[in-house]
């Protein structure tokens, strides 16, 4: 039977890496560190280490998580319609922060599978919701993800974009 540590460290883990977004979308990759995790997340700084390796290994684990959420929710949207609902009701501070996560990656080799395994997800969504223009609606999702980061997107523009013809 659990004592509850397990339970507890599970949250203060999430909350290392929900604080871990935070920062990155008002301050960018470069203001992670133990202290500024630790205080957004109102932990000890020992805590982060505690949880993770390093610094790097917060960051890495953050950006594989984000894209775990978003590869899952993606996987499970049934029409080009509630794919345009979803881009609409993303968070714009979140996705800033993703985002500059998502150019970590792509300055690493070693995390650049996170990005090809985001493209196949995007690439599979398309052929699923619109085989005749997959490559297309792959491209138009990005750039709506984007969109959305940056001035926002609401789901009739979003559905406009995507129901565009080659």
């Amino acid at each position: 039977m659990p004592d509850g540590r397990r339970a507890k460290g599970a949250v203060r883990r999430r909350a290392l890496l929900e604080a871990t977004l935070r920062v990155v979308g008002r301050d960018g990759v470069a203001a992670v560190s133990q202290r500024t995790v630790a205080a957004e997340a109102d932990v000890p700084p020992s805590a982060v280490l505690y949880y993770f390796a390093s610094v790097d290994d917060l960051l890495v684990t953050t950006l594989r998580e984000v894209n775990d959420r978003y590869c899952a929710e993606l996987a499970e949207l049934p029409s080009v319609e509630a794919l345009a609902a979803h881009v609409a009701a993303l968070d714009p501070a979140a996705l800033v922060a993703e985002y500059e996560l998502w150019l970590l990656a792509a300055r690493r080799p070693d995390l650049r599978s996170e990005l090809t395994r985001w493209d196949a997800t995007v690439d599979a969504l398309a052929a699923r919701l619109a085989p005749d223009r997959a490559e297309t609606v792959a491209a138009a999702l990005n750039g709506l993800y984007l969109r959305a980061a940056t001035t926002g997107v609401d789901a009739e523009a979003a559905l406009r974009v995507l129901r565009t013809q080659d």
